[in-house]
C-alpha cells in the first residue's frame, strides 16, 4: 500500500491511500485489483502526468478522489499501467511517438473493457476523447468539472450550504482544450455559481479567452523571444476583475497562473485554485 501523496496513480503499485482532513484513510483501488475481485468500477479516473508527478497538481488529484469517495461513486485508477496520453508529443510534432503512446494506452483500456473515463486534465480529456477513437479507443470521456456539475445537479454535492467562500470574488480562467477545444464553458461556471460568492468574468473569456501560455507543448520548453510572458498578460486580466480567487480546471493553467501571480507579487491577494479543490472545500472534504 502506498500513500497517494507520494507518487499518485501513474506510479502506485496497488491500492493507494489518501488522508482527508477528518483523518479518514480513503483507499483508491486500481483496475487490476478490482478486476481480480470480479468488480467493475462505474468510472475510470485518468490521473494524467501532471496529476501524478507535479506536487501542486497532486492536490487536485486528491480533491477529485475525495469528491468521488464523498458521493460513493465506484471508481478506479490504472496505477502503473497508466502512461502519458501522448498529447505533448503530438503538439510538439512527433506523431510517431504520440501513436506509440496512444496505442499502448488503448491496449490497456480495451483489455479492461473501460467504458467511461473522467480526467483531471483538459489535455488528457481532449486527446482520449477526440484522438484515440481513430486508433481504436472509443470511450465516454468527461472532464472532472462536468462530473462535478452532474453531481451538483443530482443533489449529491451541497456546496450552496457552505460558507467557505462567502463574500469572495472569483473569476474563472477558461482552459483552451476544455473551452475553445471542446466547447465546455458552463460546467466549470455551474460549479462556482452555487457558492455564496461573486463570480466575475474576465474581459477575455469563453470563446474569446486567452491561453495561459502552456498549450501546444509550450509547458515543456523555453518560451520564444517576446516582450512578455503570456501568463503575465493573463494575470493582468485577473487583477482587473479585483478577484480574490482565480479558478482553474487544468494543471497546466494552474502552473502558469501561479507563475503570473508570483510575477505580479500578488500571492497574498490572489489565490489560484482548481474547481475540484473549491468544490471539495465547500463540501468540507
Amino acid at each position: 500500500m502506498e500513500e497517494l501523496n507520494q507518487d499518485i496513480p501513474r506510479n502506485s503499485t496497488a491500492n493507494s491511500e489518501i488522508e482527508n482532513p477528518k483523518s479518514e484513510v480513503l483507499v483508491v483501488p486500481t483496475m487490476a485489483q478490482m478486476m481480480a475481485e470480479g468488480k467493475t468500477p462505474e468510472i475510470l479516473f485518468w490521473v494524467g502526468c501532471a496529476g501524478s508527478f507535479d506536487e501542486r497538481a497532486q492536490k487536485i488529484t486528491r480533491s477529485i478522489c475525495k469528491i468521488l469517495h464523498h458521493v460513493g461513486m465506484s471508481y478506479a485508477v490504472l496505477g502503473t499501467e497508466e502512461s502519458c496520453t501522448g498529447d505533448p508529443a503530438k503538439r510538439a510534432g512527433n506523431e510517431f511517438l504520440f501513436q506509440m503512446q496512444a496505442m499502448a494506452n488503448i491496449e490497456v483500456l480495451n483489455a479492461y473493457d473501460v467504458k467511461k473515463i473522467v480526467t483531471g486534465c483538459p489535455h488528457c480529456f481532449n486527446t482520449i476523447k477526440n484522438e484515440y477513437p481513430q486508433l481504436g479507443g472509443s470511450y465516454e470521456v468527461i472532464h472532472h468539472t462536468q462530473l462535478i456539475q452532474q453531481l451538483i445537479d443530482e443533489g449529491k454535492l451541497k456546496t450552496q450550504d457552505d460558507e467557505s467562500f462567502k463574500g469572495k470574488r472569483i473569476t474563472y480562467h477558461d482552459a483552451c482544450y476544455l473551452g475553445r477545444g471542446n466547447n465546455v464553458y458552463e460546467a466549470p461556471r455551474s460549479a462556482l455559481e452555487v457558492l455564496d460568492a461573486e463570480l466575475i468574468e474576465m474581459k477575455r473569456c469563453k470563446s474569446n479567452g486567452l491561453c495561459c501560455g502552456a498549450g501546444g507543448a509550450q509547458m515543456f520548453k523555453e518560451p520564444e523571444k517576446g516582450k512578455r510572458e503570456v501568463s503575465d498578460e493573463r494575470i493582468d486580466d485577473v487583477i482587473e476583475t479585483k478577484a480574490n480567487i482565480v479558478a482553474s480546471a487544468c494543471p497546466f493553467c494552474m502552473t502558469m497562473l501561479r507563475d503570473g501571480v508570483k510575477h505580479h507579487e500578488k500571492e497574498q491577494e490572489i489565490q489560484v485554485l482548481d474547481i475540484a479543490e473549491i468544490t471539495a472545500k465547500a463540501n468540507g472534504l
